[in-house]
């Protein structure tokens, strides 16, 4: 190896061997090196020469050949459109796809009786129903969760839950198809006048998508948890004529959403052209549970008494009820009564046989309004007798009835109380058969059975005579509508009490259009005989009078019961 001197270039030295390694160039050695193309050196693009870079112009040659494409036509401007082409807008779909998607709904999965609340933002605000899966959505401008819907899953068509019309996305066009009415009558049921007027006239049998067999009113609803309390009380009040007819015919868009959702469920339980045999309370559970702040929630169970009086009140300030005013609003006006109350105070003097027994002294005497009347049971037998002819003891209505009669008089506090109802008597009378009692220690059931018949109940010994109101002597009969019950199921428990009783309600619901009855329990429906009605535990009535009866003067003149 020559040696070379400090000053000499390295560039002049053509024969300076390679700093790798030997194994390296020993590899370099073998391997073919193929001929390198031309311009270039060792493999290596060379760098033009100065002189040539000014007479070259790529990236001016690369964008002069860009434009001749461009305006031959061969490529489109990108300046023109986005990197990522977003679909067109439409006002109205193109000739001859009017029908597009619709093939893609599926009717078997909309479920419209759940809260009106996006899947994604969880908003109750312009709300849309994706009609192929059936999930909420919020909006359908570009940026809204149903247009992102329809691009991620292709899924088009949707249903504005508010105003009911229907469009596709992304497109964002309105479908006029008559084809989609049906979906528009589940989503909001509404019967005109004559319809509803013929309810409890004609008998009337509908089937559902997957044709079975239902008739409209009385079909199931869905017990989510333990909202059996809540079926059972909205069953037997979408029974009730008047006030039935009511919420299915005004219209209630400006009042609170508590009104809005009962008048809403009661239209879904008449349905006639409904998808399914059963409905879901869910919407109308959810806006109580707000409204009682989670006094009535779907998953603890609630007496159903209880909420019957909550829910009757809350429902009267709904639809424009007035606090003071009696008789204000529809529910008042169907089952509001007056009651007159004398009491007495129990002195000292008084014996102990005597102590019930109204005295010559002052009686104070004051008149309320009811919408419940609570009857009181006698108490249970604590031991069968020689020949259990107590096992399941029984009373008649119409026994326990005489707590109204104005002579039974009752020990309440430190006086002797006794009721009596007045004229005029409402067109329906709710009765509370009170069977739980609760101390410091313990909450009792009394089992007794309360018979009574399910027509021409004669309610005129409990009414105090006015002659102005009602001819005396004239019998004033109610007919029963529906009958709650009460059923105590054995519950297996781990805890230190061992079973524990389950509270199962059912109600027992007349249809006027055939004179049957039916029981209803969550999602089961069933014929019942009218004759054994009284064999449950009934725990609420409802009792409806009778039409053709005087009301009112006796200048109206005499009506046949």
């Amino acid at each position: 190896m020559s040696k070379r001197h400090a000053l000499e270039p390295l560039e002049d030295v053509v024969d300076a061997p390679s700093p790798a390694s030997k194994r390296a160039r020993v590899e370099d050695e073998e391997m073919a090196t193929p001929e390198p193309p031309n311009g270039t050196a060792n493999g290596h693009l060379m760098r033009p020469r100065k002189e040539d870079e000014e007479k070259v112009d790529i990236l001016g040659a690369d964008a002069e050949e860009h434009a001749e494409l461009v305006e031959a036509g061969a490529l489109v401007d990108e300046a023109d459109e986005p990197a990522v082409g977003a679909p067109k807008r439409q006002k109205a779909p193109e000739a001859g796809y009017t029908d597009l998607y619709l093939d893609t709904i599926d009717r078997k999965v909309l479920d419209f009786d759940f809260e009106k609340l996006c899947s994604v933002t969880l908003s109750n605000i312009n709300v849309y129903a994706c009609l192929v899966c059936g999930k909420y959505f919020q909006g359908r401008g570009p940026k809204s969760q149903a247009y992102f819907h329809a691009l991620d899953e292709n899924h088009h068509v949707y249903v504005n839950m508010e105003t009911k019309k229907v469009y596709v996305l992304p497109e964002g066009y309105e479908v006029m198809s008559k084809s989609l009415e049906d979906i528009k009558f589940v989503v909001d049921p509404r019967l005109s006048k004559a319809e509803v007027a013929r309810l409890d006239k004609e008998p009337k049998v509908s089937w559902d998508l997957s044709n079975r067999e239902y008739i409209p009113g009385f079909i199931g609803m869905n017990n989510i948890k333990a909202n059996d309390y809540f079926n059972v009380v909205i069953q037997a009040l979408s029974h009730v004529t008047p006030l039935r007819n009511y919420f299915m015919l005004e219209n209630l868009s400006g009042r609170p959403q508590l009104a809005q959702r009962f008048s809403t469920l009661v239209r879904k339980i008449w349905n006639p052209r409904a998808f399914k045999t059963h409905v879901s309370p869910h919407e109308l559970l959810q806006e109580i549970a707000l409204r009682s702040s989670k006094r009535f929630t779907l998953t603890d169970q609630s007496d159903p008494v209880d909420f019957l009086s909550w829910f009757l009140n809350n429902l009267h300030l709904a639809v424009g009820g007035s606090k003071t005013k009696p008789g204000s609003s529809i529910v008042q006006k169907v089952f509001q009564g007056t009651l007159k109350i004398e009491s007495q105070e129990i002195t000292a003097r008084a014996d102990a046989g005597d102590r019930l027994r109204f005295e010559d002294a002052a009686v104070n005497t004051s008149v309320t309004k009811f919408l419940v009347l609570t009857l009181d049971l006698p108490a249970a037998p604590l031991f069968q007798d020689a020949l259990e002819k107590n096992i399941i003891p029984q009373v008649p209505l119409t026994t326990v009835l005489n707590k109204y009669n104005g002579l039974q008089a009752q020990e309440k506090m430190k006086n002797r109380v006794r009721y009596r109802l007045l004229h005029p008597l409402p067109p329906y009378l709710l009765f509370h058969i009170k069977r739980f009692s609760k101390n410091k220690f313990v909450s009792e059931r009394n089992p007794t059975i309360v018979t009574f018949p399910a027509q021409s109940l004669d309610m005129s010994p409990y009414v105090e005579p006015n002659p102005k109101e009602y001819p005396p002597g004239e019998p004033i009969y109610y007919d029963l509508v529906a009958n709650i019950t009460h059923e105590a199921v054995k519950k297996k428990d781990d805890s230190v009490e061992g079973e524990q009783d389950m509270k199962v309600w059912r109600v027992q619901l007349k249809d006027r259009s055939r004179d049957e009855w039916y029981g209803v329990q969550d999602l089961f429906v069933e014929k019942e005989r009218g004759e054994t009605l009284f064999t449950k535990e009934s725990y609420v009535q409802v009792w409806e009078r009778r039409r053709g009866q005087p009301s009112g003067s006796v200048n109206k003149g005499k009506g046949k019961a």
